[in-house]
C-alpha cells in the first residue's frame, strides 16, 4: 500500500527544513590535560545551554556530524559508560535506543569508533523525523566513553494542500487536449503525522476531490516493545475517477474521448493489513494481505472487454512479501551506499470458475551508490519484474515500463508485458551547497532554516519489456520487445523536508528529445 498522495506538483507550503543545529560540547581536545568526568546531568546541561565551539567532522563523507574527544587513558578499547539523548522533546528515548547497535557496557575499539558512531547517527537520521543528528563522544579521565546524541526534531503534523495533475507524469498531462488537460486536476488536503505518539509511527489521511476522488487512511507502526522488532500496518482506500486510460494504442495510453458525467469509469476499494519484521530502519520485511474490489463502467467494458478479462467488476485478495535493505547514506537523495528490494506477491481472484486466473509477481531492485571524490557521485540501478503462473492477464494487470519503472525520455509512453528489465546510471556533481538560509522573521527552529543543494547530473537508461499476455494486442504498439535507451542532462534541487525536484532533458534512441520535471530522485 502507498500512504502518500501523488507526489508530482503538490504545493508543500508547510514543509520547510532545518539542515542542522550543532548542539553540545565535547571533552578536552588531544594534548590537553584530562579532567575528571562530568556528572551525567551536568554534561546534559552543558550540551543544551553552554554551546561552545564544535569540533570539525572526522568521518568521511564530509557531511557527517560525528565529533570525538580525546581518550588518553582508555587504551585501544574503551567501555561505553553512558548513552544520552538531547533534543527529543516529542520522541520517546526508547525509540531511539532501539535503533542503535550500541549499549551501555559495550567495549569498543577506538580505531573503529568514528565509523561505528556514524553508522548509528545515520540510523537515527534516516528515521526521517529529525532535521539533524549530531553524536559526540568523550572519555574524560576515566577512560570510559560517554556518548551524546543531539537531535533537532521536525514539525511532525503536516497538512499539505493537494493540487496535482491526474496523470503519472507531467509530459503525459501536457500531451492531452487543452480542455481535457485542465479537467484532469486534483485538489484536496493530505494530512501526515510522521511521529505519531512520539514513536516514529506514521498516520496519513487523504481527502482528494476533483478529477480523481480519493478517500484514504493509513497507519504504520514500525515496531512494538523495547527492541521494536515486530510492527504492523493498516490501510483503507476508496478511489473514483471521471476518466480512464482503457487501452494502449500507438504505445500511448488511450482515455475516453470525454469524461463521463453520469458514471465513474473506474472505482477501486481496498483494505489492507500486515506485519512489519524490522531489524533496523534500514532492514525491514513487510508481510501484507489486502482485499480489493474494482469496477468499470459499461462504456469501458465495450471499448476494451479485456480490461478485466470480460467482466465489469472483480474482487481479489493480494498476498505480498517485501524485503528492503536500505544502506544508503540518506534516503531522500542518496550519494553513497546501496539499496536492495525484493518483492513477491500472489493475487487470487474471487468468483469461482468465472474468475480470472491467479498469478504471482516477482520484483527486484538493486542500486549501488559510489563517491568518486571531488564532489562527484555515481549511481547504478537495476530493476526487474516478471509475472508468473497465469496463461492470460487483464489489461489492468499488464503494466510494465512507463509507470514506477521508467526509461527516462519515454515518459509519454507505456509498454505492457509480463516481464521487464531496466538499467539506470547517473553521474552527479555537487555544484552548490551553501550554508542553510536562516529566516530572521521566524523564531521556530523547526521551520526557520531553508536548506538548499544543487547537483548537476548526466544519465543513461536502458530497458526492455516483453512477454505474451495471452490476449490480442493492438498492432499499433511497436515498443514491446524493443530496446529502449536514452541519455540526458539534469539539474537536481534538494531542499525542504527531504524534497527533491529534478529538471531533466533526455534524448532517446528513437530520436525524440524532451524536457521533464520529477519530484523524486530517479535512481
Amino acid at each position: 500500500m502507498n500512504p502518500q498522495a501523488r507526489p508530482c506538483f503538490n504545493f508543500y507550503w508547510f514543509r520547510l527544513a532545518v539542515l542542522g543545529v550543532f548542539l553540545g560540547s565535547v571533552a578536552p581536545a588531544l594534548g590537553q590535560t584530562p579532567r575528571s568526568p562530568a556528572p551525567l546531568d551536568s554534561l546534559r546541561l552543558r550540551s543544551e545551554v553552554a554551546r561552545p565551539p564544535v569540533l570539525p567532522p572526522v568521518v568521511v563523507p564530509t557531511d557527517t556530524l560525528v565529533q570525538i574527544g580525546a581518550c588518553p587513558n582508555a587504551g585501544p578499547r574503551a567501555r561505553v559508560f553512558a548513552i544520552l539523548f538531547v533534543g527529543n522533546s516529542k520522541t520517546k528515548e526508547r525509540i531511539l535506543r532501539a535503533e542503535l547497535n550500541l549499549r551501555e557496557g559495550d567495549t569498543l575499539a577506538l580505531v573503529d569508533l568514528p565509523a561505528r558512531l556514524e553508522a548509528n547517527r545515520r540510523r537515527l537520521y534516516n528515521l526521517q523525523i529529525f532535521h539533524s543528528v549530531l553524536v559526540q563522544a568523550t572519555c574524560g579521565g576515566s577512560g570510559q566513553l560517554t556518548l551524546l546524541f543531539s537531535v533537532q526534531e521536525r514539525w511532525y503534523v503536516i497538512p499539505t494542500p493537494i493540487l496535482s495533475i491526474a496523470d503519472p507524469n507531467f509530459r503525459r498531462w501536457l500531451d492531452r487536449p487543452g480542455t481535457e488537460r485542465w479537467q484532469r486536476l486534483d485538489y484536496g488536503v493530505h494530512l501526515t503525522h510522521t511521529n505519531f505518539r512520539g514513536r516514529a509511527e506514521q498516520l496519513v489521511a487523504n481527502l482528494q476531490l476533483g478529477f480523481n476522488r480519493k478517500y484514504e487512511l493509513f497507519y504504520e507502526v514500525p515496531g512494538f516493545g523495547r527492541r521494536r522488532r515486530v510492527g504492523m500496518g493498516f490501510g483503507i482506500s476508496y478511489y473514483q475517477s471521471r476518466n480512464l486510460d482503457y487501452l494502449t494504442d500507438y504505445d500511448r495510453p488511450k482515455p475516453l474521448p470525454q469524461p463521463e458525467e453520469d458514471a465513474f469509469p473506474i472505482q477501486r476499494f481496498y483494505v489492507s493489513g500486515g506485519l512489519r519484521l524490522r531489524h533496523t530502519v534500514q532492514f525491514i520485511t513487510a508481510l501484507d494481505v489486502s482485499f480489493h474490489r474494482e469496477s468499470i463502467s459499461d462504456s469501458i467494458y465495450h471499448l476494451n472487454p479485456n480490461y478485466f478479462l470480460g467482466r465489469t467488476q472483480r474482487e481479489y485478495v493480494d498476498f505480498s512479501l517485501l524485503t528492503t535493505n536500505n544502506q544508503r547514506n540518506t534516503f531522500a537523495y542518496p550519494l553513497t551506499g546501496r539499496f536492495m528490494q525484493v518483492g513477491l506477491s500472489f493475487r487470487q481472484f474471487v468468483g469461482g470458475a468465472a474468475a480470472a486466473p491467479a498469478f504471482a509477481t516477482v520484483r527486484l531492485r538493486y542500486v549501488q551508490y559510489f563517491s568518486l571524490g571531488h564532489q562527484l557521485y555515481y549511481a547504478l540501478g537495476l530493476w526487474g519484474q516478471s509475472r508468473l503462473l497465469a496463461p492470460r492477464y487483464a489489461y489492468a494487470d499488464s503494466r510494465a515500463l512507463g509507470y514506477d519503472a521508467l526509461v527516462r525520455g519515454y515518459d509519454a509512453y507505456i509498454i505492457d508485458g509480463r516481464s521487464y528489465g531496466l538499467v539506470q546510471q547517473g553521474l552527479s556533481f555537487r555544484a552548490w551547497a551553501p550554508p542553510p538560509l536562516r529566516l530572521p522573521f521566524v523564531g521556530n527552529p523547526k521551520v526557520n532554516t531553508l536548506p538548499l543543494a544543487l547537483y548537476l547530473n548526466i544519465f543513461a537508461d536502458a530497458g526492455l519489456a516483453s512477454g505474451n499476455l495471452g490476449r490480442p494486442e493492438p498492432a499499433t504498439n511497436q515498443l514491446p520487445g524493443q530496446l529502449l535507451a536514452s541519455v540526458g542532462l539534469g539539474l537536481h534541487v534538494v531542499t525542504y523536508y527531504d524534497r527533491v525536484f529534478c529538471f531533466e532533458v533526455a534524448r532517446t534512441v528513437h530520436h525524440q528529445t524532451g524536457f521533464f520535471i520529477r519530484s523524486t530522485f530517479p535512481i
